[in-house]
């Protein structure tokens, strides 16, 4: 492990928090009162399911860059009809898109997080905007030292900018930066810009034994969890 790295970038969805189980609750929270009843896994697998479908629209220079609050407002819109949704006030489906920023985190995320920060910087390098972040660092302990990602560069990952302006915001080589995140291909494009990387397993991200228990591609670390990464990282 190369002793200049200063600071680490995670990855949120998937890596730091169980977007499935926290979408189908609150979908279930909000909606069952209202009489609805679906299958609240399958919705938020549908949700999810247009996500990098929004986000290539941007990276392509189809549209303008949107906030990620914005993108997913357009997929739950797209998947509704789906669901018998499409008769939804308006006030319902503006609180049903923010349920994005009401996401629990792994349980050794926030423990994990704790530690690491004694030695390195730590930030979100996330798609997610800058209030969805805000509201999960609050929600769930994350002990960040800025907000940085798609919002702070205009773009989308895996686009380099995304990665490069990360490292820049903080004054730092990308040599000087880690990736963290569950996701192989993530790691690949941050490999690319020059930044270390770190895989974390997430084996059950989209259900039992559908997620990363491994690295798909090399990586500087690969911890089974935060708390191993902190670790393996001597902390």
């Amino acid at each position: 492990m190369p002793a200049n790295v200063k600071a680490l970038f995670f990855d949120v969805f998937g890596t730091l928090v169980d977007w499935r189980t926290s979408i189908a609750r609150e979908a279930e929270v909000l909606l069952k009162p209202l009489g609805y009843s679906i299958d609240w896994i399958a919705f938020a697998d549908a949700w999810r399911g247009e996500y990098q479908a929004g986000m290539e629209e941007v990276r392509s220079g189809r549209i303008p860059f949107s906030k990620l609050d914005v993108l997913h407002r357009h997929n739950l819109d797209r998947i509704r009809p789906r669901f018998g949704l499409d008769r939804l006030d308006e006030k319902a489906v503006t609180e049903l898109n923010l349920a994005w920023h009401r996401l629990d985190a792994w349980r050794d995320v926030t423990p994990g997080l704790v530690r690491l920060r004694k030695k390195f910087w730590l930030a979100p390098v996330s798609n997610g905007n800058i209030s969805l972040g805000v509201d999960l660092a609050r929600r769930n302990g994350f002990p960040w030292d800025a907000i940085l990602g798609a919002e702070v560069a205009g773009d989308y990952k895996p686009k380099p900018r995304v990665y490069l302006a990360s490292a820049d915001a903080f004054g730092l080589a990308p040599a000087q930066c880690m990736m963290v995140a569950a996701h192989s291909k993530d790691l690949s494009a941050a490999a690319a810009c020059g930044l270390r990387t770190g895989h974390i397993a997430r084996p059950d991200e989209y259900g039992p034994g559908t997620g990363e228990s491994a690295p798909k591609v090399p990586v500087d670390v690969a911890a089974l969890s935060l708390e191993d990464l902190a670790a393996k990282l001597g902390v």
